[in-house]
């Protein structure tokens, strides 16, 4: 046989083989956000109930580990990045949801279940503090055994306090096993693992996609009142902001008009009713009545009380008389001063 007859003999493969690389590539190709979760550990009655648990929103493909890495490097376009997830017991997972619409669906699918004796520890394993519902007997010592503090009180096995019993990351004991099945503790959880997702030319890792939606929204709703504060502050239009400054804008033009007395239809009922209330306010200080027109008269118990903003009005007017009054007392000064001047000097 000629070398070039074995190249093209190993360059070719089962045309069922082929069928599937082409159906994978499919698959691939028909959702915008494609991943790799692990599956191992899940039993097969579980694995089903949770892919009818995706549908709608979700797809799993299993397939041969060496034809996903086909079809993704088929496809490439950046899916090939994903090749470097696929080991041990794994499957393509596709959706046209955002990759954190995926991590979160996939989280809150996972179920506990319990824990084997020669598998590592996902977390720290805690017996927590209460009774054990397990009559006196040989069961207290494998509790002690194990490291829990237990005791018999009262007619039944209680633990005392919370006694971690493993910590994250070591293997489970057989003793650990048995006394944790016996108490109904199952200390791990049971789903699709999430490795990683590639969406939109960005490959993600899960630790990315593991964000709290309620503190991201209120980050969001915070970042927006600051960005719109900013805009009104700095008189920067937006579509959002520009109802906010022209109303601003309104009101101190108004504000404005009142306070420089400007005749302007929308402001003459404000300007007449003032008018007519600091009237009415100086009336009432006269106390000869008959020095007033008929219409004024007992104006002193009609007298609406002034507002704020009118008293304001008055203490400025009366401010503004002052510093005119004081500064023409300065400039008779200044003159007396200048003639005295005058007279030393010649």
């Amino acid at each position: 046989m000629s070398e070039s007859e074995s190249v093209r003999r190993t360059e070719t493969i089962p045309q069922w083989k082929q069928d599937e690389v082409d159906a994978l590539v499919d698959f691939i190709q028909g959702y915008s956000s494609v991943g790799i979760v692990g599956v191992a550990g899940i039993p097969s009655k579980q694995l089903q109930n949770m892919r009818r648990g995706l549908h709608g929103k979700a797809e799993v493909r299993m397939s041969r580990n060496t034809l996903v890495t086909r079809a993704l490097d088929e496809v490439d376009s950046g899916y090939e990045e994903l090749n470097e997830f696929i080991a041990g017991q794994v499957a393509l997972i596709g959706t046209n949801d955002n990759p954190f619409g995926l991590y979160k669906q996939l989280e809150e699918s996972k179920t506990p279940a319990p824990i084997n004796a020669g598998e590592v520890a996902p977390n720290d394993i805690v017996i927590p503090e209460g009774d054990t519902g397990v009559d006196p007997g040989p069961f207290v010592g494998e509790l002690q055994q194990i490291g829990a503090s237990a005791r018999i009180m009262d007619g039944s096995i209680k633990v005392t306090e919370d006694s971690t019993v493993l910590s994250e990351g070591e293997v489970v004991s057989e003793d650990l096993a048995n006394v944790l099945s016996e108490l109904g503790i199952e200390p791990k959880e049971v789903g699709l693992d999430l490795k990683s997702v590639y969406s939109e030319g960005v490959l993600f890792a899960p630790e990315e996609l593991a964000i709290d939606v309620d503190e991201y929204r209120a980050d969001i709703q915070s970042a927006v009142s600051a960005a719109t504060n900013l805009s009104v502050n700095a008189v920067y239009p937006t579509t959002q902001t520009a109802p906010t400054l022209l109303g601003k804008a309104a009101g101190q033009a108004k504000a404005l008009g009142l306070h420089a007395a400007i005749e302007n239809e929308e402001l003459m009922p404000e300007l007449v009713a003032r008018a007519d209330a600091q009237l009415r306010a100086l009336a009432a200080q006269i106390d000869d009545e008959e020095a007033l027109p008929e219409e004024l008269r007992g104006a002193a118990a009609a007298a609406p009380a002034a507002s704020d903003e009118e008293e304001e009005d008055v203490q400025a007017d009366e401010e503004a008389e002052a510093d005119t009054e004081e500064a023409a007392d300065d400039d008779e000064d200044d003159e007396d001063d200048g003639d005295g001047l005058g007279m030393m000097f010649g």
